[in-house]
């Protein structure tokens, strides 16, 4: 295998693995749970909509933390933060086996979306040790493939074991909680035996205040689209904080230009390499986080109504399944892509991939077979992208920003599905209304779904069009990243 190098030289075979193990786990956590929340439900003696707290949470509190632990894992070493990040989860996780109502099961929840911050970090450990041997671009790509395919594959492994144990243990919550407990507890120590430490550019500072004014307007905006989601378009005050939170980021420019060592250093954002890879995460994350809730709920539909496939709880787990391998085989090609042509051109073949997956469910979507070929080419797409974009971002950042500039993919990501699950929901209930009368508007609704879906990523790959030609290449660290922008 290309990855297997001597320590000297960079990355090796171990450091993949083990960061192999550690997707696969965080996999798992996005999984697991998806086949017993009707029984979670039922558990905590909650309505079904209620739910949606849960998910709102945990989305809120993964934007607001992961640029934060992505700065600190720049300054004192990702591995410590990686480590940190893993004893939160893992705790959390343990306090949902703990938790029997509404109140501590959501602040366990919220809490453990720490794991989200798992795969920036990651790409920041590999790029670190592969920059000395002048390919760390490269070699993050391919590794980056692969734990995208450890995290569908932990997706798929979680999916198949929650209802399974479940009924395994006598369909007892606590004890069927554990197992996603145990996974994190022992991957904690894959983490301190198995992977080395980056080594951490000296003389960096944490921007409080500008984290500060940071948090605030990610704050106002993510929960104004959460509220957005949960109260319909008719609470008028979710807007406020929506414009709210955009407008605090006029004066957070303002103050982080004037910074030695920003929050997130404007400049670097600004690069034709990078602005173009985190608004292609935006938009990605629109259909990649909210488009499938709506898909699921259009394959249960009963066609008797004019629209949908009719598929059961098993059959809807079949397309989810065949989205992930499409993934799986999407985060394959990419470095395989990348390799003969380039980078820039295997991330556009990609967006043009989710674009074409998503903007053929116009024509194709009455039969079953249409629907899961639409899924597989929209599938093929997103598996690239997921790994490509942290990757592209640090490849594109200066010494020392790598794990901020990964993470804010993560975090652009969120914001998209976080704006595109408030925008659906609204569209999808419009529909419902609508369909007392007629079961067009209803399909109209879906419909409007895959053409934002398709449209964002047909944009994603039109802004990927101004990214340089021989952006995220292997060349020399010291020739091409500028160091750490300072203001005298």
């Amino acid at each position: 295998m290309s990855l297997v190098r001597g320590k000297a030289a960079g990355v090796t075979f171990g450091l993949i693995g083990f960061l192999f193990l550690v997707e696969i786990v965080s996999g798992i956590l996005q999984g697991y749970y998806v086949p017993l929340i009707s029984d979670l439900v039922k558990y905590l003696h909650i309505k079904d909509a209620d739910f949606n707290w849960f998910e709102a949470a945990q989305l809120l509190l993964s934007a607001l933390v992961v640029p934060i632990l992505a700065k600190l894992g720049d300054m004192y070493g990702h591995k410590k933060i990686l480590l940190i990040s893993t004893v939160l989860t893992a705790l959390s996780t343990w306090a949902l086996v703990l938790a029997d109502n509404f109140t501590t099961f959501l602040i366990a929840w919220a809490l453990q979306g720490f794991y989200v911050v798992w795969l920036p970090l990651e790409v920041a450990l590999i790029f670190d040790r592969g920059r000395r041997t002048g390919k760390g671009a490269s070699q993050t790509r391919r590794a980056a493939g692969f734990l995208v395919v450890a995290l569908e594959a932990g997706a798929i492994i979680g999916a198949l074991l929650g209802g399974r144990v479940f009924g395994w243990t006598g369909q007892n919550v606590p004890l069927t909680l554990m197992i996603p407990a145990i996974a994190v507890t022992l991957v904690f120590f894959a983490i301190l035996f198995g992977v080395p430490e980056s080594t951490p550019l000296p003389g960096r500072t944490l921007d409080i205040r500008g984290f500060s004014i940071l948090t605030i307007g990610l704050l106002l905006i993510t929960s104004g689209l959460t509220f957005l989601r949960l109260n319909g378009p008719e609470a008028w005050w979710v807007y406020i904080l929506i414009v709210a939170g955009i407008a605090v980021f006029i004066p957070f420019a303002r103050f982080e230009l004037k910074q030695r060592d920003p929050a997130i250093d404007l400049r670097v954002l600004k690069q034709p390499n990078m602005w173009p890879v985190q608004l292609t995460a935006f938009l990605i994350g629109i259909s990649l986080l909210g488009a499938q809730a709506p898909l699921s709920a259009y394959a249960g539909t009963d066609p008797s109504n004019g629209y949908g496939l009719g598929l059961d709880s098993g059959d809807r787990s079949t397309l989810i399944g065949v989205y992930l391998i499409s993934m799986i085989g999407g985060a394959l090609l990419f470095p395989v892509v990348s390799k003969r042509t380039s980078p820039r051109i295997a991330l556009i073949v990609a967006a043009f991939f989710v674009a074409a997956g998503y903007l053929l469910f116009i024509p194709f979507h009455l039969e079953v077979w249409q629907v899961f070929m639409n899924m597989f080419i929209a599938g093929i797409g997103s598996g690239a992208l997921v790994g490509a974009m942290p990757a592209a971002a640090a490849a594109a950042a200066p010494r020392g920003q790598t794990g901020i500039a990964a993470a804010l993919t993560n975090t652009t990501k969120t914001i998209g599905g976080s704006f595109a699950s408030a925008i659906f929901g609204i569209v999808l209930a419009m529909g419902v209304v609508a369909a007392a009368t007629s079961t067009a508007s209803s399909l109209s609704g879906y419909m409007t779904v895959w053409v934002i879906c398709g449209v964002g990523a047909l944009l994603a790959a039109v802004l990927l069009f101004l990214v340089p030609k021989l952006a995220f290449a292997d060349v020399a660290d010291e020739e091409v990243i500028p160091e750490v922008t300072t203001v005298p």
